[in-house]
């Protein structure tokens, strides 16, 4: 078996076969359930934020790697982190978290589509699967 692998195959986690980012994914949704069911806010609190970082873990993976570009999704993860950080810890106003929030997405965007298109052999983005 070889250890390289080709430029479809998704690249592997660091963990090996262990199927981490589809547990954490279905541990959000069993809690998603509960919060609905149960009629409590923590539980829906943490059963999006486990499905989201499994999603997060897959497209982080996917586009260091140069297999699928996910420049916007990521930055805007970060610029809902941003914000929200400013608002809910800091107590900035909305216009000035919203305007520090766009910065850091317009910043972010420009390095992870650099990182992508250092990881891709120069593509700014892959759709499907690309063969002629």
């Amino acid at each position: 078996m070889s250890t390289k692998r080709k430029a479809d195959e998704r690249p592997p986690a660091p963990w090996g076969s262990f199927p981490l980012a589809e547990l954490t994914v279905l541990a959000g949704i069993v809690m998603l359930a509960v919060g609905i069911v149960g009629d409590s806010r923590a539980a829906l609190g943490v059963g999006l934020v486990l499905g989201a970082l499994g999603g997060l873990e897959v497209s982080v993976r996917e586009h260091i790697a140069g297999y699928r570009s996910h420049t916007t999704l990521l930055a805007a993860t970060l610029f809902v982190v941003v914000v929200g950080g400013l608002q809910y810890l800091a107590g900035l106003a909305l216009p000035i978290s919203l305007a520090l929030g766009g910065l850091a997405f317009a910043a972010s965007f420009i390095a992870l589509r650099r990182t992508f298109q250092r990881a891709s052999g120069g593509l700014s983005f892959r759709i499907g699967r690309l063969r002629s």
